[in-house]
């Protein structure tokens, strides 16, 4: 039986939906209408109730390009015709090596290595581990502590959960996190930088903290810093002017490795390849995810320096330098739809194309100043929020009302606790993009 002719009303139950209210969707046919999804196409996706919902979020911040697109659905349907998997362990197959070569060649100067896994927690925690393994191998193994940030989103992994800020997917979790991490402080203040456009100007100095924590722990133990460059999950969290060149030097000025998580940030959202190029800065490691073969099969990585490389390539050369791997690392599937993203990205010329619509989505978003119970409005490149004032003693429940109303005209929002966040597909044009706010300014005024 296709997707698309299942009884919404039938077989719930089985299913443990992940980061969902799974009660209130199931108890309720009017909890999941128009939630329900049957296919997709472009910009859009159609419920099983045949209504068409604009992807306001790219999926989860994964298909920039679209749904479907042609050239990725025929990369992916010639390699089955030619092999579906094969292991990674001691063995390769030519278009891994080469995908690995193009991401070099777009990532920041430096940058030689790409290890393949399967999703974002996955690359994290594989960065953390080399940030452990490269100061041991260069005879530093005291530097095990990492510091995240407050509010800050790596996976689901304990490593992720450990360095990540969210303290909701922490708190049941403590028992098993990682040892010896601390936290920056976040940089999300409504009152110095409510509707900031684009980095606001306000919270450079709270990159000082890091200089505290130091003197704290003292430097000789600190493995890492993580970071996401634009903390999406969060909210669209945009960093202040400045701050990323500031951790960037203190990292440097102290011999700890800066790790970006890029997840969210790589391969379009920010109208680069990476986060990094868009801000001028130069990390140790880099993960990926998501946009780097549009979310068609799973994919991840970490992006490595040579002298990071190197450092591994030491005794004798029959023997793994690196205990570390997934069994889907570089899976076939996912590598052709990643080589067929990139031609895409440059045939289409996406990167251009994305800096143009930042400044559309910037205008259309920071109209709804003004509207009741809006609080903050936030963008970043082709990224944005509107944080919503909460219901008394109901943090969370005015952002679900507003979603649902959007649902109702044809668009798919994204909300965590009161914030709607937005990260419109590189293919959307300006008319969908000021459609998708009048949507938004129409459900905030519905859900009261």
């Amino acid at each position: 039986m296709a997707v698309s002719e299942l009884d919404p009303n039938q077989s719930l139950d089985a299913y443990w939906m992940p980061f969902s209210h799974n009660r209130y969707f199931k108890q309720d046919a009017a909890h999941r209408s128009n939630r329900m999804l049957a296919k997709a196409e472009g910009s859009y996706y159609w419920t099983t109730e045949g209504n068409r919902l604009y992807d306001a979020l790219s999926g989860l911040w994964c298909c920039g390009l679209g749904h479907r697109h042609p050239r990725l659905v025929e990369a992916v349907k010639r390699q089955l015709d030619v092999l579906d998997y094969a292991t990674a362990f001691q063995m390769g197959t030519p278009a891994v090596f080469h995908l690995a070569e193009r991401i070099a060649e777009q990532a920041p100067a430096g940058f030689e290595h790409v290890f393949f896994c399967n999703s974002g927690s996955e690359a994290v925690d594989t960065a953390l581990k080399m940030a452990l393994a490269y100061h041991r191998a260069r005879g530093e193994a005291h530097r095990t502590r990492f510091i995240g940030r407050e509010k800050g989103y790596h996976g689901v992994g304990f490593g992720g959960i450990s360095v990540g800020g969210m303290v909701a997917n922490r708190k049941m979790f403590a028992a098993g996190m990682l040892q010896g991490v601390d936290h920056l402080p976040h940089t999300h203040n409504l009152k110095e930088m409510a509707f900031s456009r684009g980095e606001p100007q306000w919270g450079l100095h709270l990159v000082e903290e890091l200089e505290r924590l130091v003197a704290l722990h003292d430097a000789s133990t600190i493995a890492a810093v993580i970071v996401e460059p634009m903390q999406g999950s969060a909210g669209v969290i945009v960093p202040p002017a400045g701050y990323l060149k500031r951790l960037r030097e203190i990292c440097s000025k102290h011999g700890i490795l800066l790790i970006f998580d890029e997840v969210i940030t790589a391969f379009g959202r920010m109208g680069k390849p990476f986060a990094a190029q868009h801000y001028g800065v130069s990390p140790d490691l880099i993960t990926f995810a998501k946009g780097v073969n549009n979310g068609l099969v799973p994919m991840g990585g970490v992006l490595a320096t040579r002298n990071m490389y190197d450092t591994f390539m030491a005794g004798p050369a029959h023997l793994v330098e690196f205990f570390h791997g997934y069994t889907y690392s570089g899976h076939a599937l996912a590598v052709a739809a990643a080589h067929a993203t990139l031609d895409v990205l440059a045939d289409e010329q996406i990167y251009p194309r994305v800096e143009s619509l930042a400044g559309v989505l910037e205008e259309c978003v920071h109209s709804l100043k003004g509207e009741a119970n809006i609080v903050d409005i936030r963008n970043c490149q082709l990224a944005a929020a509107v944080e919503l004032a909460p219901l008394d003693g109901k943090p969370g429940l005015r952002a679900l009302r507003v979603f649902e109303e959007a649902l109702k005209r044809g668009v798919l929002f994204r909300f965590t606790g009161d914030i709607i966040a937005m990260g419109p597909t590189f293919i959307s044009s300006p008319d969908e993009l000021a459609q998708m706010t009048d949507v938004l300014r129409q459900s905030i005024h519905a859900a009261g």
